[in-house]
């Protein structure tokens, strides 16, 4: 019995990574159904087994993109070395860096919201990042390194400047200078919450 579970685990991921490459490179409206099993090396039937459908495999393409995105970031702004001022920016720089990978950009950030629908695709960006970016503030309160502010309101402006420069990375002719611009305006927000030495 274990054997059948790990190879319907492996099933799943093989659809799941599949889904991913196509999705990636040519979006969701141009990949079909037969792309992602050929690219499986499975059968339809086994994509059904596993998903209802077109858009629950999307969906399974997206968390798994959101899920490594968010245990890479939480290595950088949870476990990372330095104070929690170096971990938060870190922990940025990081971020734009994923900005800059393609499925990051057509899953989580093109795609996402227009196949999900706006407020599933919210839910699951609160659900994936949301938690670090608190974690980091909160983590910046109690080192001293940035004014007491309330820590819930100061993280949900962070990550809606955030989201909004991963769109705009998205969006950019130039990916890697309007990341280096994100980088370089949300850093200068958070130094002008900074504390004073003294």
């Amino acid at each position: 019995m274990p054997t059948v579970r790990a190879d319907e685990s492996s099933t799943r991921r093989d659809l799941v990574d599949s889904a991913i490459t196509l999705f990636t490179r040519q979006g969701y409206a141009a990949t079909s159904l037969e792309a992602v099993v050929a690219g499986a090396k499975v059968t339809k039937g086994a994509l059904y087994h596993h998903f209802s459908g077109k858009q629950a495999l999307f969906e399974a393409a997206f968390d798994a993109v959101e899920s490594a995105v968010v245990n890479r970031l939480g290595e950088v702004v949870v476990h990372g070395p330095g104070t929690a001022w170096d971990r938060a920016v870190s922990g940025l720089r990081a971020y734009v860096e994923v900005c800059l990978e393609p499925s990051y950009q057509r899953i989580a950030i093109h795609e996402g919201p227009v196949v999900m629908g706006w407020e599933r695709w919210q839910e699951a960006a609160e659900k994936y990042s949301y938690g670090l970016v608190r974690a980091a503030v909160a983590a910046l309160v109690d080192a001293g390194e940035i004014d007491e502010l309330p820590v819930e309101v100061t993280a949900r402006i962070l990550f809606g400047a955030l989201r909004t420069g991963a769109a705009i990375i998205a969006g950019a002719a130039e990916p890697e200078l309007a990341g280096a611009d994100v980088s370089k305006t949300i850093t200068r927000v958070l130094e002008g919450m900074r504390k004073l030495p003294g």
